[in-house]
């Protein structure tokens, strides 16, 4: 087995950069094409619609349960199924996205979302409901890996990170959408403007180039060279880029077919650490548990629920909006830990908050600090941490595990975030200043393990990338 290695090692190619060739390289500074834009935004629609799905459940409850005379516990599972379906899709996500193609991935997953939504549309029993339900966290979980894997495989490298961090902005957009609509129309015309990006994103994925790395993996290289063409512009040189995905995905070729328990070699420890760990850290901050519950937060503190969830919309979309922009200028590095720090202080100031009033202390600022605390929390996770684990799993990981890594790494996500909305009424029950210092601590692990083991992706090839963080994939 060692022998194997050993060989397999030493007959992968050098990438130019790594040999100190002088070969060409991609030029510095690229400029965003009208196909790579209108590609971004055929694939970000499914990232509304992801959004869209995660918000209907809150604005739709009361009339649900009002004209289909629900139980509390037949609503519950309407509303918890979709975390269910999500992990089911993303358990295959990887997989379909390497055998149909991203292109043919997302449509699949809005096939998927076509049928819950219509389903919702015009079921009158809980057990369609539900299965509705499924099918659409079947999509979004698929869509939850394929957007941005899509979307970083097409940009060029010094736009990569806010395109890819759209992803996130259009997740808020969509949540942000069914909380602000939802309170003002009835649910079945809310689950009808869901259908809306739905047919978008599926008509919309015959009109845009597959990856042109997914091309090169099946060996469909004059496939590949026209793509590059489009995508950077007819009179742009993309020999180097062309050159570097060939030589690069030819060294991987020298490997054997990943399989699962792959990804647990020496290899590949680091990719798995900072993609597993990021998703760790994403969901056990707490962000499900502010996010879902934010009315009841807000009403334990003595304030307006509603009052409390529009300023939550309010500074979401803004400061995902600023982490987007800030994306490749200051990098990734930087803004996880300033969106960690600042989630970490929020918990600190939200579980003070509770515990001030458990102590009868400040009764009338104690409130407001929850508020702040909360707020300050939505605004930081908005920054960094809700975009750019997204942004780095696309990165990280070479072409011969990325199905299976980006899969583990989404069905990390989703599980993570159904323990949080789980357990959080629990974890408040038994004590509600306790919880958010539980989150507290977590989010400035956060800061250390983003400063000890994440790499700065910024202004770099997602060659260049894979190869460093990965030496199966490049000789000694």
């Amino acid at each position: 087995m060692e022998n194997q290695h050993q060989t397999s090692m030493s007959s992968t190619p050098l990438l130019a950069k790594d040999r100190g060739d002088s070969s060409p390289r991609p030029p510095a500074a690229a400029a965003a094409t009208a196909v790579v834009i209108l590609s971004t935004l055929v694939a970000i629609s499914g990232s509304f619609v992801f959004g869209a799905s995660v918000g209907f459940s809150s604005p739709a409850e009361s009339g649900m349960i009002s004209d289909l005379d629900l139980t509390l516990a037949q609503y519950s599972v309407f509303g918890s199924i979709l975390t269910v379906g999500a992990m089911m899709g993303a358990v295959v996500s990887g997989r379909i996205a390497d055998n149909f193609g991203r292109r043919g991935a997302m449509a699949l997953s809005e096939l998927l979302c076509l049928v819950g939504s219509l389903t919702i549309v015009f079921a009158k029993v809980a057990w369609l409901l539900d299965t509705a339900r499924l099918f659409n966290g079947v999509g979004i979980g698929i869509l939850s890996y394929v957007v941005p894997v899509y979307v970083a495989e097409i940009t060029p490298k010094n736009l990569r990170g806010r395109f890819t961090a759209a992803h996130q902005l259009m997740i808020c957009c969509g949540v942000s959408t069914m909380w602000l609509v939802g309170t003002i129309i009835h649910w079945r015309v809310l689950a009808v403007i869901g259908l809306i990006p739905s047919i978008l994103q599926f008509l919309g994925v015959f009109f845009i180039p597959e990856s042109p790395r997914w091309l090169a993996k099946n060996s469909r290289w004059e496939e590949c060279e026209d793509v590059l063409k489009s995508l950077r512009g007819q009179h742009a040189d993309t020999s180097a880029e062309a050159a570097e995905i060939k030589e690069y995905t030819e060294t991987l070729q020298h490997l054997s077919e990943a399989k699962f328990l792959d990804l647990f070699k020496r290899e590949y420890t680091r990719s798995l650490i900072v993609g597993v760990g990021l998703m760790v850290f994403q969901q056990f901050g707490g962000v499900n548990g502010v996010v879902f519950y934010a009315n009841s937060i807000f009403e334990s503190a003595g304030l307006s629920g509603r009052v409390g969830t529009l300023a939550m919309v309010a500074i979401q979309i803004p400061m995902t909006v600023v982490g987007t922009v800030l994306m490749d200028k200051s990098g990734r590095r930087p803004l996880l830990m300033i969106s960690a720090a600042g989630t970490c202080l929020g918990c600190f100031l939200t579980g003070l908050s509770f515990l001030l009033q458990d102590f009868h202390m400040w009764n009338t600022e104690a409130p407001f600090l929850a508020l702040i605390g909360v707020l300050m929390f939505s605004a930081s996770f908005s920054l960094g941490m809700g975009g750019v684990p997204w942004v780095i799993m696309s990165e990280i990981f070479p072409m011969n595990v990325k199905g299976l890594a980006g899969s583990l790494v989404t069905v990390v996500n989703w599980l993570g975030s159904w323990m949080i909305s789980f357990t959080f009424n629990f974890l408040m029950s038994w004590s509600s200043s306790g919880t958010f210092f539980i989150y507290c601590i977590i989010c400035g692990a956060t800061v250390v393990f983003v400063a000890m083991l994440v790499p700065e992706t910024k202004e770099r090839t997602l060659e260049e990338i894979q190869a460093s963080m990965n030496p199966a994939t490049s000789s000694r």
